[in-house]
């Protein structure tokens, strides 16, 4: 095990915390903790949006300067942290290190950077971008897939994780994992800094919201676990009681032998629903996982934002603008998680005390009419002006990665109208949240009845009837969220009281009925029922991040009554919500008691004991091509290669499958690689170097040079795969000579 090296990266974490922290302080100093738990985000993100920005110049060491030098002068201008931001930064630092060594052990005993059949998901393309960044002298890197263009994919994540790599001289293999570990820690860090802070401000026990926020971030599953547990106590007879229902066989024959940490992601029909606790035991270093953090460092603004008095224009304006360059970051590393700034920026400025006109300059404030008494008028001003402000943020946010949108962003069109999810698979993969947010936003409402008018009465009974019509028309999740939807919105405009936790929550709500209603268009899963696999995979993984803080503050408000209801402090109310955590906790916690000690047991494949090398397994598992890929990596910037096309999910050379992996673990780039190229550049693109890299391999010489020359070909790799799939005859090519040979692999060189 490499213990120097995660005291390393664990020292390197809490000291751009650290250096980051008169940042935090001067941005959050309305707020408990002073923004101590954002300053680790805070760090990371200017080191992104510099490092990128300065990386189009020169790449590596100089942007990594570039971007420590700029948050140190910001640090130095603000001017340094007080005594007791110090103390407050000593208990972040405690939750963010427990967290990250948590993680690290999870890695640890499964550390392989490998796709199908040792492991799944998108290492080798995430490992990939990782080792191509680190090849390059400058951004855009070369696409390791697609030689000689430029990435068309989200790749900032994995260039933060380059800088990271060089700022500890850690080779690419070791940084994968404790990268990974860190953006797990940054993420449950941030929400226990942001539940704690809304919790004090409502008088809540803070540590409870904070630790309870920590726990449905980074340990809560869905309900999957708990459904098939249930199952398996209760006599089968139970379940089919009721007429007309029809457990299905898989619940019925479950037993805790037979769990697998892979299935509760996959509970909503043809799409892919992970959790925080699921992403890290799988361990992608991906794009989803690694905005998590900047994603929860824009609420945490917002919030910040929303607890500024009217008066302080200048610090609300200056909050807002800060959203801007975290858009910016989220852009490059995910840009599914571009649009929540938006959305958040809007519900922040539309439910916020302070006028949304005030954030205009004074001659286009003027000429905005007052607010009316009219409830309809007086919002649709307020949503205006929000909306107003959400575009201007992410405007200002795309322009700041402006490079992004002109070089690496690829276009994808919407889709409508998608299949929709079911009742009970929503309930199961949400109702964890449900159990909290449900009698919390009930209660709060029905303590307040003499606040809802006639209005208010007829407008409910519409949505519930609305809900009903929906349910028996097919649009579940309407009929699940609509009613919660109203509620938390009612609660919002008519209670003073009602908190941050409550946006946080119509923001989730949001995103879940945005997929049931469009789809970002995947041309190859059209009419297969996956339509929305991978839209439904990006938002719902946001939904959880926004979910948890208000999940935290939601249970320390249910359990401290009088904090969350009026005139309710007796202890028959706080026992009930000490049982409603309770239930929640341990529904939620069953998936981490079965999946983290199964993944703990054991040695990681190629190694005797626990280690964070991520491609150990190779020798181990692939000893034919291990040596050649060896070679290949000690090879000096990006020459380019071919290999068999197009590589997969799977890594089994014998049967043609070589899942690109020469090029996946080495950054050198290849002609063709994956089939994901397919979808970022088009099928006209991909099935010309599909046809020309089987013309490489088994056509006339003629062709081959022609070919070979267009590319600007310098190594032809031939292994297994190439051998099980084509009929080879560039072997006997005259301007190829070997340049390394095993007994089953073969690089050759061109003349």
């Amino acid at each position: 095990m490499e213990y120097g090296l995660v005291v390393r990266w664990l020292a390197a974490y809490l000291s751009i915390g650290a250096l980051s922290l008169p940042v935090a302080a001067a941005a959050f100093s309305d707020i408990r903790g002073r923004g101590t738990a954002f300053a680790i985000p805070i760090g990371l993100a200017t080191i992104t949006v510099i490092g990128y920005l300065f990386g189009h110049l020169a790449f590596g060491l100089p942007a990594l300067l570039a971007g420590l030098a700029v948050l140190a002068a910001a640090s130095v201008l603000i001017g340094a942290p007080e005594e007791r931001l110090w103390r407050h930064y000593v208990e972040i630092a405690a939750v963010f290190a427990v967290a990250f060594l948590f993680a690290v052990s999870i890695r640890a005993v499964s550390p392989a950077i490998a796709p199908l059949p040792l492991s799944a998901g998108e290492k080798f393309l995430d490992y990939g971008l990782l080792r191509s960044l680190l090849r390059s002298p400058a951004l855009p890197p070369e696409d390791m897939w697609f030689a000689g263009e430029t990435v068309q994919y989200y790749y900032g994540g994995q260039m933060l994780t380059a800088l990271l790599a060089t700022l500890t001289d850690t080779a690419p293999r070791y940084a994968y994992n404790l990268a990974l570990a860190g953006f797990y820690a940054a993420l449950v860090t941030a929400a226990y800094g942001l539940a704690g802070a809304i919790a004090a401000d409502h008088g809540a026990p803070r540590r409870l919201a904070a630790a309870v926020a920590a726990f449905f971030i980074g340990i809560a599953s869905n309900l999957h676990t708990a459904v098939r547990t249930a199952a398996w106590v209760l006599p089968s007879e139970i379940l089919a009681v009721s007429p007309g229902v029809h457990p299905e066989p898989e619940l019925l024959s479950w037993t805790p032998a037979t769990f697998s940490y892979w299935d509760a992601s996959r509970v909503i029909e043809g799409a892919i629903n992970e959790f925080p606790l699921f992403a890290w035991l799988n361990g992608d270093l991906h794009a989803h996982m690694m905005t998590t953090p900047f994603t929860l460092l824009v609420a945490g603004l917002c919030y910040a934002y929303w607890r500024t008095p009217r008066t302080e224009l200048t610090r609300r304006r200056g909050l807002l603008l800060a959203t801007a360059p975290v858009a910016g970051v989220l852009a490059i590393t995910n840009t599914w998680d571009f649009p929540v700034v938006g959305g958040l920026v809007f519900l922040t400025v539309a439910f916020a005390p302070a006028d949304p006109a005030m954030l205009l300059p004074g001659p286009i404030r003027r000429r905005i009419p007052a607010p009316t008494d009219g409830r309809l008028g007086t919002e649709l001003r307020r949503d205006g002006l929000a909306l107003l402000a959400a575009a201007a943020m992410l405007g200002v946010g795309a322009l700041l990665v402006v490079p992004f949108w002109l070089s690496s962003a690829s276009t994808r069109s919407l889709g409508l109208f998608p299949p929709r999810s079911d009742l009970w698979p929503l309930i199961v993969v949400h109702g964890g949240f449900l159990l909290l947010f449900v009698p919390y936003l009930g209660g709060r409402l029905a303590g307040d009845t003499d606040g809802l008018d006639k209005q208010s009465t007829v407008v409910v009974t519409t949505v519930v009837v609305g809900a009903a019509l929906a349910l028996i028309g097919g649009f579940a999740a309407l009929a699940l969220f609509g009613p919660l939807l109203l509620a938390a919105w009612l609660a919002l405009r008519q209670r003073a009281d009602t908190g941050f936790e409550t946006l946080l929550m119509v923001a989730g709500i949001g995103l879940i009925l945005i997929v049931e209603l469009a789809y970002v268009v995947e041309p190859h899963q059209q009419g297969t029922g996956l339509e929305r696999l991978n839209t439904v995979f990006k938002v719902y993984s946001q939904v959880w991040v926004l979910w948890g803080p208000a999940a935290g503050v939601v249970a320390a408000r249910l359990f401290d009554p009088s904090s969350a209801f009026e005139a309710v402090d007796t202890p028959g109310w706080r026992w009930a919500g000490t049982a409603l955590l309770s239930v929640a906790i341990v529904a939620t916690g069953l998936y981490a008691g079965f999946a983290v000690p199964a993944h703990l047991g054991g040695d990681p494949v190629g190694s005797d004991g626990a280690t964070l090398d991520g491609t150990a397994y190779v020798d181990a598992t692939y000893p034919e091509e291990a040596a050649a890929i060896a070679w290949l990596d000690d090879r000096e910037g990006q020459p380019t290669i071919v290999t068999a096309a197009p590589g997969g999910y799977r890594w089994e050379p014998g049967d043609g499958e070589g899942a690109a992996a020469p090029a996946s673990l080495t950054g050198v780039p290849t002609v063709l690689g994956w089939m994901h190229e397919e979808q970022y550049r088009g099928s006209d693109p991909y099935e010309a170097r599909l046809g020309d890299v089987t013309t490489i391999y088994e056509g006339d010489p003629g062709r081959q040079s022609e070919l070979l020359d267009r590319y600007g070909v310098e190594y032809v790799y031939v292994g297994p795969a190439e051998r099980a799939r084509y009929d080879l005859t560039i072997e006997a090519h005259p301007r190829l000579t070997p340049a390394f040979e095993d007994d089953e692999t073969v690089v050759y060189a061109v003349n």
